[in-house]
């Protein structure tokens, strides 16, 4: 039996948190792996030399998403290690502060609505002509449950994350001529440094308002991303968002 085919993958906000357990799921499996952030240069080298360190093939790139020159020079500085990129992970998002629209200021609504959904686009933007051009390549971007719900003082997140679920569908439907998949995967609460600042009181009242009663995990989250990523598993699976939520999206 042939061994299965790896490839190049970059996981978009993966110094940490969910991007990290996505990033490291798809190097463990044998994959060449990108890692990525803005700000957290030395979380991310830390956390990039101790996945080498256990003899897995990965590398780091650093840039703004929300910035188009940013995007295509990630893109080729990972080719140029790795070759082009095979499976995109859009990971990468902020959130303010839970508060009314009416106090956020038209920069922070513009900071999220390019951070969470136009950088994904032009990390797609970035690496879609190689897919297209080998008919071959995948997509999974990281939406939310609070796309498909929406919250309450958390607008500009939840709209930025429902503009995801839509940009979703509709690369789906652009690409899939061309054979490429464009998938999303939307969690629930999931434990990270973005919602760090919840007291536990807090956190046992949103387990409490989650159907399965326990809040999930960031290993969870990789484990849908694979799945949806690669073609042993979801070949026939295109412009899909998979609520990974514990229920909270019923």
């Amino acid at each position: 039996m042939s061994a299965a085919k790896t490839h190049t993958v970059w996981v978009t906000g993966s110094s940490r948190g969910i991007g990290l357990a996505v990033a490291e799921k798809f190097a463990r499996k044998g994959h060449r792996v990108a890692l990525h952030c803005v700000h957290r240069v030395e979380t991310l080298t830390r956390e990039t030399e101790r996945l080498r360190a256990t003899g897995l093939n990965v590398m780091q790139v650093t840039g703004d998403i929300a910035s188009e020159a940013d995007c295509f020079r990630m893109a080729h500085e990972i080719a140029a290690v790795f070759g082009p990129v095979e499976i995109l992970v859009n990971n990468a998002g902020i959130a303010l502060e839970e508060k009314l629209l009416t106090d956020c200021t038209a920069e922070e609504l513009a900071r999220v609505a390019m951070t969470d959904l136009v950088g994904p686009m032009l990390c797609a933007k970035a690496v879609v002509p190689h897919m297209v051009s080998d008919r071959a390549g995948s997509i999974v971007n990281i939406a939310s449950y609070l796309g498909i719900t929406g919250c309450s003082c958390e607008t500009p997140y939840a709209a930025a994350k429902a503009g995801v679920i839509g940009f979703t569908k509709s690369l789906a439907a652009e690409l899939a001529p061309s054979g490429v998949r464009v998938n999303a995967v939307a969690p629930g609460y999931i434990p990270t440094e973005m919602n760090a600042e919840f007291d536990e009181e807090t956190v046992r009242a949103i387990a409490n308002d989650i159907p399965l009663g326990r809040l999930g995990s960031a290993e969870e989250i990789a484990e849908a991303v694979y799945f949806l990523a690669m073609e042993e598993t979801a070949s026939f699976i295109t412009g899909q968002t998979l609520a990974v939520d514990g229920g909270s999206s019923l």
